[in-house]
């Protein structure tokens, strides 16, 4: 059965409003009864006063020897000196639970026995039955002598609590007509303006954006209505500047034109690459057949024949990995990785190859949590501190450091060594981009490192930079989202 979300709001509305008055009744009348409470309690303990100071004033000059004779003789007197003052009925007992006086009628009489014992070890003692209760207070005269009881009625005051909770149900009751009555015609208007939306959202899937006029309404609904319009008139817009795509693809054809022109100079960059050290090779070769048996020369030739042929097995290996990165989609095994671990066993690994330039490692790294591939950061960091080996000046140092910031794991790789001039600080990640040329060949550079460093930081959605330095040298930033583990507040 279909309930219209008119009802469905009255009906929360009215019970909303009812649970409201129901607990503020509940409250009040709990108050009355703490209130109704409080004062019986007050009253009947200035009687049980009353008593004590009347008795206190009886045969002040004269010492009482037996004061359990003076009780006798003076129960009824005090009894009806008490109903004469507060119209209620009382009862005296002597210290032992005996009675003395009585006034009460008989269909009225309860059994205090079991409060009557404690107001015989001078204690208050009070307990109520029915619609009346039942107050026993100690009588004194230097000391205890007796009790005294009063009969209480709480009719008045239980048909004043009745006579609020009847009134509080009949509120209840009206409370919950009326506001019914009150929400169902407040959200009938409520209810058309959702309606009028529902409409809308119809038109917009038939494509009627015509039919779309805003409610005017100064609140989120009128916002909401507004929304739809401004919706379908840009759904509307969109579709007429289908046609313009058509330059847009003309563009997309002149930009994969740009990238055969790149493709092209990129393979000629290659081939200049891989020409050098084939030249070499080949002219020693040479002068090996002319000079074969010139031992200075085999050592030579053989010497820079392996150099060569080393840098030509790099750079076949490097470019072989940025191609594959450009022209995949270049999957990472990616992994939790703290940068300190992977930047400590890299450190270790090329101490050796510092020490053989007489460069010092610093180090000063701290935790941090990343989401990367293993493999392709220890590619990175290698690279980069290699080149801080190969570039580097004699006794010079090399300076890493790690640390979090802005949510953001940051790796710092400096050196002392000749640094990058400015007009080559935005070409050193293209590929076979080298400053020093001959130091690059000396030193077995390709040109290609920095391009596939970047390639790979890319890729793990991290970025490298070249900071400006006020001192000699060069220095690298790369930035890693950090990765926050739920132990980690």
């Amino acid at each position: 059965m279909k309930i219209s979300i008119k009802v469905k709001s009255s009906v929360f509305f009215a019970l909303l409003l009812v649970f409201t008055v129901g607990i503020l009744s509940t409250l009040v009348l709990k108050g009355i009864e703490n209130k109704q409470k409080n004062d019986y309690e007050m009253y009947l303990a200035r009687q049980g006063k009353i008593a004590n100071t009347y008795i206190s004033q009886i045969d002040l000059t004269e010492p009482i020897e037996d004061t359990k004779l003076f009780l006798e003789q003076n129960a009824q007197e005090l009894v009806l000196y008490l109903n004469s003052i507060n119209g209620m009925h009382a009862v005296i007992y002597d210290i032992e639970g005996k009675e003395l006086f009585n006034t009460l009628y008989y269909n009225v009489r309860t059994d205090v026995d079991d409060i009557l014992s404690h107001a015989l070890k001078n204690q208050i003692a009070y307990k109520i039955v029915g619609d009346h209760v039942e107050y026993i207070a100690p009588l004194y005269k230097g000391q205890q002598i007796g009790v005294v009881q009063f009969h209480y009625s709480l009719k008045k005051s239980i048909e004043f609590y009745s006579d609020i909770k009847s009134l509080f149900i009949r509120i209840g009751a009206v409370v919950f007509i009326l506001s019914f009555i009150g929400a169902y015609f407040y959200f009938d208007r409520f209810s058309k303006s959702i309606f009028k939306l529902k409409k809308d959202t119809l038109d917009i899937k038939k494509g009627l954006y015509s039919n779309i006029v805003p409610l005017k309404r100064n609140d989120e609904l009128g916002e909401l209505s507004e929304g739809i319009y401004y919706m379908s008139s840009e759904i509307e817009k969109n579709i007429t500047k289908i046609e313009d795509e058509k330059q847009k693809l003309k563009l997309a054809v002149q930009k994969l034109k740009a990238l055969e022109k790149q493709q092209k100079t990129f393979i000629g960059n290659i081939t200049h690459e891989f020409k050098t050290p084939l030249t070499v090779i080949k002219t020693y070769m040479d002068l090996l057949d002319l000079y074969s048996d010139d031992p200075n020369l085999q050592q030579e030739a053989k010497e820079n024949i392996l150099k060569e042929t080393q840098r030509l097995y790099d750079m076949v290996e490097k470019i072989l990995h940025l191609s594959s990165l450009e022209k995949y989609d270049f999957e990472c095994q990616c992994e939790e990785v703290d940068v300190k671990v992977v930047l400590e066993e890299i450190c270790s690994r090329m101490e050796g190859k510092a020490q053989k330039f007489n460069i010092s490692i610093i180090k000063n790294l701290q935790s941090g949590f990343i989401l990367g591939d293993k493999e392709n950061l220890m590619h990175i960091f290698i690279n980069l501190i290699d080149n801080a080996i190969k570039y580097n000046e004699a006794n010079g140092k090399i300076f890493i450091n790690s640390y979090t910031k802005n949510k953001m794991v940051n790796v710092e790789v400096s050196d002392t060594g000749i640094g990058v001039p400015e007009e080559s600080r935005e070409k050193i990640f293209e590929p076979f981009y080298t400053v020093y040329k001959d130091r690059a060949k000396k030193q077995g550079g390709t040109g290609v490192g920095l391009s596939l460093v970047k390639e790979l930081i890319e890729k793990q959605k991290g970025s490298i930079t070249l900071l400006d330095t006020e001192e000699k040298g060069t220095t690298f930033l790369i930035t890693f989202p950090a990765l926050y583990r739920e132990s980690i507040v």
